[in-house]
């Protein structure tokens, strides 16, 4: 459907301006471009993958595919030689059949954001001795010193499986219970008893997967011969159906999703003996801390539990009595707005005599050594902005290895050693820096992109010498996108230009703000893959802009919306001073899921500045969308009615009013941001007389990119819709 709005709002302008140009027309027919940008996974295909180094530092696994296919081999990089070898391929052991996923396993991907097909995961035993990968539903061990693979006896669809500490058994989830192998034997064990669909054992709950980065509901005891494990009891969530409106003829999937000021999964801790028997249920208080964030249970040191109450404003940090359930309190966190989970902590040291905790505490994000009854020994990583993620901590030399950067873009990989300023490990740049530490300290894995370069990872030293590089068969983007990146005006804001390739100094374009704008989240990042689409943009005729807040500003609440889309408002005004290409009175947004909400809310609300939108998998009303991300940013919906009217997109629907045009584009089979919140905004603008489109894509999740051919339209069909609007 195309608007019907008048064009006078959006192509109004000063008396006096620039020279401007006329928009190309890309065709088609022509471009190959997406093509090979899906065919090869954003270019990514063929790069080493899921890098994992062994214990004895000698060997470096990694997941690779042909530049062409998305089916996942593994490989072994032997760090002495710098060989590579295949180690494993799906073909070998499908035999020509199909691979294929249970539903949960399906739904588990789409939590976890992997379209990947083959081996989409593997694991190495503690001893390095063997390998464990899943294939379409069944598990293999690899013996390493012999080649050997054996299929385990499992039952069917056996998902999130893992070593024992030992690694004389595999555990893993089916049919709503924890079972588990004894590899001696291959025999399988049930461990848990009495699963059901509405009341698992050993899998993270919907919030816990999508919100809290928990993928998993069971974890091993030290001595192997406990578990401890997740009962998720869903028969108080609200079930909503999922119906793919173009195939009535399936029915209605029913789904338990906690909407925001309604009842969450009821989620406890078990105790129980890896042999079965009876289950010590943790005991803690789950009224005022009902969240289970995060699950630890080191070699050393006690069973530990990290619990949030409702609104994520204080956590607890517990330690548990393996013998009675009972728990003692390490710390508490407390904030004025909400608490940001990192899943890396707590990281307990080897003899568990303390652990590393993250915590905002003193205005930054920063790492602290507690001892085992949580009290502050000393800051690691002294409080900084720059800090985004622990690498690793080597005790013996007391010092802590993590990646950062200026809020520019770029993140680098730094060491800091008791007492001292961080260096910076690796030189060059710019550049967005990932690392991993084996687990004696004495090898680290870099994954590095730049601007203009492509994903590669590095076998290197903590000194920063280079060992080797896991090679690539990737094929490379046909072009490279041109970013420029600044920070402007007196609050630093982060921005990001991306011109066309053939622009001309001095001639004026319409801009498209790309946005996602959650808060803590960035959009200006100096990657190359993650800019091809935007370059693509850009090359239709387009200034494409990306805009973040200063750290300072990152936790708005109960209004974020307001104050981030303002936000964005003040970073394009001032980006304008120093780019004067961008022609201020033709801008359009677009974004996908949060993204999309701000952009139909900039349409709604901010029609001086922007003059069109493509909202894509928009929220609409928070009170649709789910507890643990809604009720962190706006509080409870029924102690704080009005930040939820406030951002609302149906409250700024009014008759008559000023609006910029608007397309809402939504995948009917969305299980995350449900297909009826676009429906319910077009509802309220159809009887409000506002003109407005409607896209829907037919079977499509909220995994867009999952479905090559509907996210090549997509933005074939956004590129033309700003071509006509601005």
């Amino acid at each position: 459907m195309r608007s019907l709005l008048t064009a006078l709002l959006l192509l109004s302008a000063p008396a006096a301006r620039a020279e401007s140009t006329p928009i190309p027309v890309v065709s088609s027919g022509q471009d190959t471009f997406f093509q090979q940008l899906f065919a090869t996974r954003f270019f990514n295909s063929g790069r080493p993958g899921n890098v994992q180094l062994a214990p004895d530092e000698q060997t470096v696994f990694f997941l690779r595919n042909s530049a062409a296919s998305p089916a996942l081999s593994l490989h072994a990089f032997d760090v002495a030689t710098g060989q590579t070898r295949e180690v494993l391929t799906p073909e070998q052991l499908l035999r020509g059949a199909m691979e294929s996923l249970s539903a949960e396993e399906k739904a588990r991907r789409e939590r976890m954001r992997m379209s990947s097909r083959g081996f989409g995961t593997y694991a190495l035993s503690e001893d390095g001795a063997k390998l464990l990968l899943g294939l379409s539903g069944k598990l293999y061990v690899v013996t390493r010193a012999t080649g050997k693979v054996t299929e385990l006896a499992t039952g069917p669809g056996a998902m999130d499986p893992r070593f024992s500490p030992d690694g004389t058994q595999v555990a893993y989830v089916r049919e709503q219970d924890v079972y588990r192998v004894d590899l001696a034997t291959n025999t399988e064990h049930r461990v848990t008893k009495g699963g059901t669909p509405e009341k698992t054992h050993g899998l993270a709950e919907f919030v816990a997967q999508e919100e809290m980065y928990r993928f998993t509901g069971y974890w091993w005891s030290p001595d192997a011969k406990s578990l401890a494990y997740t009962e998720s009891d869903t028969s108080g969530v609200e079930k909503l159906s999922l119906v793919d409106p173009s195939h009535p003829e399936q029915g209605a999937q029913q789904v338990s999703y906690p909407r925001a000021g309604k009842a969450n999964a009821k989620v406890r801790l078990g105790l129980i003996p890896v042999k079965g028997g009876k289950t010590t249920w943790v005991s803690w208080d789950a009224e005022t801390y009902p969240y289970l964030a995060t699950v630890r249970w080191p070699e050393k040191g006690p069973l530990t539990l990290l619990v949030q109450n409702r609104t994520q404003t204080e956590e607890r940090l517990l330690a548990v009595d393996p013998k009675t359930g009972a728990t003692r309190t390490l710390l508490v966190e407390k904030s004025a707005t909400w608490l940001d989970l990192d899943q890396t902590f707590p990281r307990w040291l080897k003899d568990g005599s303390g652990f590393l905790w993250h915590t905002e505490r003193n205005g930054a994000p920063e790492v602290e050594l507690r001892d085992a009854n949580g009290q502050l020994v000393r800051s690691v990583i002294p409080p900084s902005a720059d800090f985004e993620e622990l690498v690793g901590y080597v005790e013996q030399e007391d010092t802590a290895y993590f990646v950062g950067g200026p809020g520019t873009g770029e993140r680098y990989l730094w060491r800091v050693k008791a007492g001292a300023a961080p260096v910076r490990v690796t030189t060059g740049g710019p550049a967005r820096e990932m690392g991993r530490m084996s687990r004696q300290g004495g090898l680290l894995l870099l994954t590095t992109e730049g601007p203009t370069s492509m994903r590669r990872t590095l076998v290197m030293k903590p000194d920063g010498t280079t060992v080797g590089e896991l090679p690539s068969v990737a094929q490379e983007p046909p072009f490279k996108p041109r970013m420029e990146v600044r920070r402007v005006g007196k609050a630093g804001y982060p921005t990001m230009v991306l011109r066309p390739r053939d622009a001309r100094p001095g001639v004026k374009l319409p801009v498209i703000v790309e946005i996602y704008a959650g808060p803590g989240t960035s959009m200006v990042r100096q990657g190359m893959a993650e800019n091809l689409l935007s370059q693509w943009l850009a090359d239709q005729g387009f200034l494409v802009v990306k805009l973040d807040a200063p750290a300072s500003l990152r936790k708005p609440k109960y209004d974020f919306a307001r104050v981030l889309l303002d936000e964005q408002v003040a970073a394009l005004r001032e980006l304008a001073k120093e780019v004067p290409e961008l022609d201020l009175t033709r801008v359009g947004i677009t974004g996908s899921s949060h993204g999309g909400y701000m952009s139909a809310l900039a349409a709604l609300t901010r029609p001086d500045v922007f003059k069109a939108a493509v909202a894509v998998s928009s929220v609409v009303d928070w009170r649709d969308y789910d507890t643990h991300l809604t009720e962190r940013f706006l509080g409870l919906p029924q102690e704080q009615p009005e930040a939820y009217e406030r951002s609302n997109l149906l409250t700024h629907v009014k008759a008559g009013a000023p609006m910029g045009k608007l397309l809402l584009v939504h995948g009917t089979t969305d299980d995350n941001v449900f297909f009826f919140h676009s429906l319910k905004l077009s509802d309220a603008l159809f009887r409000a007389g506002q003109p407005h489109g409607v896209l829907p894509l037919s079977g499509v999740s909220h995994m867009i990119f999952a479905d090559p051919l509907a996210a090549e339209q997509l933005w074939r069909r956004t590129a033309e819709y700003f071509r006509e609007n601005l």
